[in-house]
This record gives structure tokens, sequence and C-alpha cells, in this order.
């Protein structure tokens, strides 16, 4: 009886999963809502704040035509010739300009960030000297027994004046600086004027390490009142500088003093100008606060002190530095200067995160905004210094210093990580949009999700072309030829994030950075800056995880603190991991090792390359410390494994061994196939499942099986340059892992979302080219529709050659030209097919039979003419854009003055593009190609049967 009603169970259990699996729910695959966060936003140059509201509202109408989805303003240098139109910074008129543009914003659905500064760093005329960036300086004196100094104990700091792009002599500068009315033109950089500094203190030390406090015994004279007792002693006096730096690239009001980055009242009084001049300023509709990164030290010598820094030093060191100063100046034994040196660049870095990073962060809050910050540069943990930050932004082309801000971000949980896109891409006038597409994958496939490009000018609709630029920039404004195309991008990119920004992180690896072995070792700089270029502390481990394909996030000490384990999974506020790798490294603090084997008692795999490091860093109790490391390390109790050796601790394990791969296989954790095949890839978690965004700059096309590491039961594909989906083809290979059948064009980039649930939609097609090519050998008719300087009469041509060498006229033209043509085709309703362009300069709009197929912007120059669309007899028209660089060099042979900024003025990004007045110039350019080049090629298409592909 009881078998017979466990049978009855079974089968009813049976039938219910039956029941249940049959209704499973079939999803209808869409795209993520879009908003103005998912769209593009830019830099909004303002020149000298020469702004009106006529030009605001139609600045801001053609961003929000173009696919703009916000701006960030930033004052900057003025313009010549319109001096009387510039608006002082943060005045009441500026003001008045602020707020409607906050309106007309708001009408227009445009989001607004504002800049601090008017230039950068933070600074300006109401900064005064005494809360200006400082420098250390010092003096060594030397006496014996009985013996007073005869010197004074003083320092006098010469004078130094640097300028942007001209010499000026300091007998041409004032001080204070705001006294000087013609600072726009002067376009300072650093100042020093020639004065004595102030004493901070003065220490005497004996070869025994004692030492005596004589600041009391320096009179107003700089006379030293004491004589030496028995013994000979060294005298270190340390002066407070002033390092100098200015204000760069400001515009009219906003020229001055940068402020002391160390110092909590120097935030604040910088401040505080914002807040009088905002007090009736209706702010609703500002999103946050910018800061374009530290750069206080990209001039002479480095801001590295603050008046309060002894006492900030003793209570978080637990020790007097004034004690210590021969190691800080390098006079004792090696480790002991290195420890002391150390202690000074960590309390440099709890300075520019207490004082000011999360004294601005907290103030915009005050105003219900948020900040958005640059970190990288900066002379401290800047992971810390992104996580402090509401969004961080990064900027570059470097995957590790991108890394920098996307992995605070990620562990942090931020939902926006921004870059300053698109800067400096090429030389003046000669970026592309597939250079633009191109830096915006990088971004993306590194974990940016909210990309400002670098930048656009305001500009006056009356002004003459090509109106008014910024001197860094790709020029992302309406009189760049290829404006019109760039909305093209901008949709590409809006897709894009539609998917990156809601989501979840999904790396598998947490990269521990060193920063101590940096802190320690003594360099020519006394305070080394970080998230550059080349992040030399884990540069070997770092590519080597990014060629495997191994994803990671970089995580700090503070950070380390903070994480939890669940389940094997180490969590973050943002993301799980599955190890955390800590790489060869000399020193990490006690604090920190502690809570690795802590995380790994709790379950989670640690693992260490080459060895546990056993130094810690610092001068304070470090002997006791290094004792207790020992000891955590002696109770390790190693077993030898092939390779590497392995630790059971708790219900996790630690793991060393000098094969990073072999320690995360080991840990499993494998590398992604896409990395490996070279293509460009981001992981993320959404709700609908495990989503990839994946990027070809291989420069071959890729038409193959990709095995991934992370799946679901269905796949879609998303394209977002033409807006497409479809069902991707995926199988088992025979190790039972799951793989994608991957096409994509060079340049190409396609967007897999996973799902747990069956999908509703066609197959996404995969395509097969027919081996011969059709090439168009027709007749064009080339009308010339927009551009300048003025538009050439239409011609027609049986040969594709670049329009610039065609006649002196079209050499100079900058603009878009429509090639028109018929063709035949037999077959027409029975295939799609490729059509391929050839060589194009630089962007192309394709219609077939007067209906707009799509917008190619290369490299690879293909789009499928639709078999629904194609005729017997067709009409098609390609609408082709160049740069506007011809245009720019007649100007230039010409001496046609567009450069007529105050400051940098147009500096050229290549040396042998300077001209004999120190900036750019394109006169020695020759014409670049430009227009359709060809050969222009149908190729009959088929579509594969992904059945057979299996």
């Amino acid at each position: 009886m009881t078998q017979a009603i466990n049978l009855n169970r079974s089968f009813i259990l049976i039938f219910v999963i039956l029941i249940f699996s049959s209704c499973e729910k079939t999803i209808v695959p869409q795209w993520p809502e879009q908003t103005n966060e998912t769209k593009p936003w830019t830099r909004w140059w303002w020149h000298g704040s020469a702004v009106d509201k006529t030009n605001l509202t139609a600045n801001l109408e053609e961003l929000a035509e173009a696919g703009f989805g916000g701006v960030e303003i930033t004052p900057i240098y003025d313009v010549k010739g319109y001096e009387d139109q510039s608006i002082s910074f943060q005045s009441a008129k500026w003001m008045e300009m602020f707020e409607f543009t906050l309106q007309e914003a708001k009408r227009l659905g445009l989001g607004v960030d504002l800049a601090n500064a008017s230039g950068w760093p933070f600074g300006g005329p109401w900064i005064d000297a005494e809360h200006a960036c400082k420098n250390v300086q010092h003096k060594k004196y030397q006496l014996k027994t009985g013996e007073r100094l005869k010197e004074k104990v003083e320092f006098i700091q010469p004078s130094l004046v640097r300028a942007v792009n001209k010499k000026v002599d300091i007998s041409e500068v004032k001080f204070p600086i705001r006294s000087n009315t013609n600072l726009q033109d002067l376009a300072l950089d650093q100042v020093r004027f020639e004065k004595p500094l102030p004493l901070q203190t003065l220490m005497a030390v004996n070869k025994q390490g004692e030492t005596i406090d004589l600041t009391n015994f320096v009179n107003a004279n700089g006379i030293l009142d004491w004589t030496a007792p028995k013994g000979n002693w060294d005298l270190y006096a340390v002066f407070q500088g002033w390092h100098g730096k200015m204000v760069e690239r400001a515009g009219t009001g906003g020229e001055g003093n940068v402020i002391d980055h160390f110092s909590e009242e120097a935030t604040k009084l910088f401040l505080t100008d914002f807040d009088k001049n905002a007090r009736n300023i209706d702010l609703s509709g500002l999103r946050a606060f910018f800061n374009d990164s530290y750069e206080v030290d990209d001039a002479y010598g480095d801001a590295n002190w603050t008046p309060l820094f002894f006492e900030e030093f003793e209570k978080r060191r637990g020790y007097d530095l004034k004690t210590t100063l021969p190691a800080l100046f390098g006079d004792l034994d090696e480790e002991t200067n290195r420890r002391v040196l150390c202690d000074y660049r960590e309390t440099i870095s709890d300075l520019l995160l207490e004082k000011f990073t999360t004294v601005w962060a907290d103030w915009a809050e005050s105003y219900k905004t948020i900040v958005r910050n640059q970190a990288h540069g900066s002379p401290a943990a800047i992971l810390d210094l992104y996580e402090a930050s509401h969004i961080p932004e990064t900027e570059g082309t470097s995957p590790m210093r991108i890394k920098m801000a996307t992995s605070a971000g990620h562990t942090s949980g931020k939902p926006l990580i921004a870059c300053e896109a698109a800067t400096w891409l090429n030389e003046h006038f000669l970026s592309t949009l597939a250079d633009v597409k191109q830096n915006a994958d990088n971004y993306l496939r590194n974990g940016v999700n909210h990309i400002v490009y670098h930048g656009t000018p305001y500009s006056p609709v009356e002004e003459k072309w090509p109106g008014w630029m910024f001197y860094a920039a790709v020029h992302f404004a309406p009189t760049n030829t290829w404006w019109n195309d760039l909305k093209v991008v901008n949709e590409y990119i809006t897709n894009c994030q539609s998917f990156m920004q809601n989501s979840t992180p999904d790396n598998d690896i947490l990269l521990y950075f060193p920063i101590y072995d940096a802190w320690t070792e003594r360099d020519r700089n006394i305070l080394p800056h970080f998230g550059g270029s080349n992040e030399e502390l884990t540069a070997e481990i770092s590519n080597e995880l990014l060629a495997r394909g191994l994803s990671f996030d970089y995580i700090s000490d503070r950070q380390i603190r903070k994480l939890n384990t669940s389940n094997g999974k180490i969590q973050a506020a943002g993301a799980d991991y599955k190890t955390i790798v800590v790489p060869s490294c000399t020193a990490i603090p006690l604090e920190t090792l502690k809570h690795l084997f802590s995380l790994a008692q709790n379950g989670a795999t640690i693992i260490f390359k080459n060895e546990i490091p056993v130094k810690v860093p610092g001068l304070n109790n470090f002997e006791s410390q290094q004792a207790e490391v020992k000891k955590l390390i002696g109770e390790l109790e190693f077993q030898p494994e092939e390779n590497y050796q392995s630790a059971t601790i708790g219900n996790g394990k630690i793991m060393v061994g000098n094969d990073v791969k072999i320690l995360l296989n080991a840990s499993g954790v494998y590398g992604e196939e896409l990395a490996q095949q070279e293509l460009w890839y981001n992981r993320v978690e959404r709700q609908e499942g495990t989503c990839y965004f994946i990027s070809n700059w291989t420069g071959n096309e890729m038409d193959k099986w990709i095995t991934l590491q992370k799946s679901g039961k269905t796949a879609v594909w998303f394209n977002p340059m033409n807006n497409t989906f479809g069902k991707a083809c995926t199988q088992k290979n025979s190790e039972g892992q799951t793989q994608v059948y991957l096409q994509l064009k060079p340049g190409e980039t396609q967007i897999l979302q996973w799902y747990s649930n069956q999908v509703e939609a066609e197959d996404y097609p995969l395509w097969e080219q027919a081996d011969t090519k059709k090439e168009l050998t027709v007749e064009w008719e080339i009308t010339f529709e927009k551009g300048g300087p003025t538009l050439p009469a239409s011609l027609k041509t049986n040969e594709l050659k670049s329009w610039s060498v065609q006649s002196e006229e079209l050499q100079k033209f900058s603009g878009t030209a429509s090639y028109k043509t018929n063709f035949e085709n037999a077959e027409s309703g029975d295939n799609n097919y490729l059509l391929d362009l050839g060589e194009v300069h630089e962007s192309a709009e394709v219609w077939l039979n007067e209906h707009k197929i799509g917008t190619l912007i290369g490299p690879v120059y293909q789009i499928i003419l639709p078999k629904e669309l194609l005729q017997a007899h067709n009409t098609l028209e390609l609408k082709v854009t160049n740069l506007m660089a011809n245009r720019i060099i007649d100007m230039d042979k010409n001496q046609v003055n567009y450069k007529k900024f105050y400051n940098i003025n147009f500096a050229a990004h290549h040396r042998e593009n300077v001209g004999t007045n120190g900036t750019f110039t394109a006169a020695n350019w020759e014409p670049l190609p430009s227009g359709l080049l060809g050969p222009v090629r149908l190729i009959q298409l088929t579509e594969k049967d992904q059945k057979q592909l299996k």
C-alpha cells in the first residue's frame, strides 16, 4: 500500500513538473529602455563664458537633435575679439546664463553637469596664497659641541614663471595674482615670487638619534638662539613653500591660484564662492558637479604640503614626523628612509581623500546633486578616491588606466562610470567616426558605461566656419562635416549603454593593487602619481590576465577590508567575485593580510603570486606587526600540488605559485576565448541573464564558433549599429562547453544577451557570400549638397576617384556629395545582396530606391541590400562625407585666421604640425583623399543553414 502511494505521488510530481514546464513563459526580446543617461554626453566648452540666451538655445537644440543626452559645462579661456562679451565666471550675469541653460536643457530632455572651476584644477581669484597649493622645502645645517649657527634659518624661494606657449618674465606679474588685469593674455601656468618662506619646524638630531625641537628658538629674523650641546648635531629646517600652480585654461573670472587639495579649509573656501553666487538660482536640472582630474603637478615640482601636515601625520601614523626628518629626506638607513617616506605618502593620500574628495562630494549632496570625478594622476590611492565619487570618470586608452575607475565603480556598486572620450584621437581635423567608435568600444569593453565626449564648443550661430573650437578636441560640433552622421554613432553608443548601465559587472577576479610598494620606493619625485597610461605596479600580471580573457577588477587595501564571503563567493558592495589575486609584491599592511586570511577562513580562495609578502609598510610598530605576519603564515599547512602549493584555512584556501593561469584554473576560473581571439568584450549580468558586449578590432573578419564561459537557455544577438536582433546559433561542444556562432566584420559590434527562458524571435541571420562579385561599372552623377567654402558644380563620371584630385576647387572642399547611379538586377526579389563600397572617405549614407538603408562609418563599408527593396531597375544613392581637413588646409595656406583664442590658442598634437607662431597649422599638408573611391561591388548572399552548422 505504501509503495502504491509513493508511486502515485511520483506520477503526480512528474505531471506537475510537465505542466509547469509546458507553461514556461516565452520571452519576446526587446531593446532596454533608453534615457538621457544612456545617450552619450559631451563636454560643452564656454569660451570666456561669452554666451547669450539665443545661442544657448540654438546650441542645445542642435545637441538634442544629434542624439546627445546631456552636457557638462566647462568655462574655458576667452576668444580674441569677443572680450566685451565675456562674462566673469560665477558672477550674477554668469549665474543668470547658467540658470537659463538648466531651464532650456530641461525643456529639451538634456541633463547638465557643471565643472566647479573655469579650466582645471580647482582654484580661482578668490583663492589667496594662504589657501593655495603648497610644497615643502628644507635646509640642513651642522653644528658641533659649543657651536652656534652663524647663518640665518631661512629659505628664500626663487622666482619662477611658466606660461602657455610663451615666455613671461616675473617682472610682468604682480602679487597677488588676482591684481593682474591681463591674465588672459599672460596665460600663466605656474608662478612663484621671490620671498622668504615660513619656517615649519627646526629639529636638531645627533648621531644617537636624540632630537631637540628648536623651532621656538628662532626669532622673527631667522636667528637661532641656541648653543649645541656635546656631540655632532644635524639641524633640519622645514619650510612651507608656495607651489605656484595656476588654474589652467581659465576664462575671465576663473584665473588664479589652485587650491591646497590637502586642506579642508581651502576646499571649503573654494566652494563658498559658488554658494555665495548661487543663493537665488534655481538649480533643478543640475545633475552633478565635475572635477577635471588632479593635474596640480603637471608643473615644476610637486604640491606636497599643507599647513597642518605635522598634526595630520601624527594623528594617522601614530608618531611625530618631526622626530624622523632625517629619514624623510633620505639620511638614515635605507629601510627606515623607506618606511618614513611611505608614511608620508600615505598621509598625503589620506588628506586628498578626506580633505578634498569627500568634502566636495558631501558639499554637492547638500545641493541634492552628485559629483563626477577624474581621480587619475593623483598622488593617492585613486581606487579609494574613485569610490568616494558618485560617478568615477577616466580618460586615455590604456585598459589599466581605464580599469582604475571602472574597478572602483564596480566594487562599490556605482550605476554610472564615465569617461572623457575621444581626446586627441589624431591630429586636428583628421579623426574619423570610425576612430570615435573604436575609442568608445575601448571604454565599453573595460567597464565604462557613460561616455562623455571631449567635446563641443559653444559657438554663436552667426560665427564664420569653423566656429569656436577647443585645442584638444575631436570637435563634436555642427561645423564638423560629419556632424549629421555622428547621430548614427550616438545611437550606437546609446544602444550599447542601455545594456551596460542596467547590469552588474561579471568579472571573476579581484586584483590587489600593491600601492605600498610604490609608496616605499624612493624616486626623483617625492610623490608618485597613479592612474597613468601604464601602471607599472601590476602591468605584467594585468596584461597577462587581459590577454588570457581572465576578467578582473582592481581592489585597494581599504576596499578589501569591506569585503565579505558567502557560499565561497567574495562579495563587494557592487558585485561578487570568485577569488582575489595578490600579485608579486614586497609590502602589504597587516590589517589587509588579516582580512584576506579571514575571507579564506569563511570560504574564499586567495591566490598569492610567487609568495606571501612578509613585510609590512610604515615605521610605527612594524617589528611586532611583522612578527604577527610571520605567525599567520607559519600556521598555514601547505600541501604541494603540481606547479603550486595550497593550504586549507577554515572553509577556504590560500594558494601560492608562479603561474597565475594554473592557480586560477585550479580555482575554477577560466579565460574567455573572445580575448584569445583578440576580440574586445565585456561580460555583465542583467536581470535577463548574462550579457556579452563583443567588438572586433582585429582587422580580420570573424566567422566561427566561439566558446563562452557563461550561458543561459537561449541567446539573442542585438546589433547596436542597425537596431536589429535575432536568436543566436548556439551549441554544446564535445566537452560540454557552450559555444555561439559569431560573424563580425572588422569594426563591428554585437551584444549577446542570454535568457533563462525560451525567446520568441527569428534566427539572427548568418550569411554566406558568393564567390563572384559584380562590380558596378556605371556612370555616377555627383552632386555636392553641403559644405564649403563653396558648393562645386555637379559632375558625371565613370571613374571613381578622390574628388580632391579632380580640380582646384574640389581640393579645398569639405562636405557631403551625393553619388547617384542605376543598376540592373535580373534576380530581384530572390536574394539579398551585400553592397561593398570599397574605399570611402569617410562616411556614407546609403539609399536604395529612395529608402534609407543605413550609414556606414568604416573601417569596412559594407551593407546588406534587402531583397524586399531590390527591383529589376534600381537607383542607388550614396551620400559621402569627407573630413574638415581639406577646407582647413586651404584656410591655413591662405592665412585665414580661425585660431583666435587666448591661452593655448590651438596647439598641435604632433610636432611636425607646429607653425612658426607655435600653434597648429595644416599649411604643409596635401589635400586628403575624399569621397567614394570604390570599387563598388554587389555580392550575392545566401543564409547559412544553422542546423548544419552544429
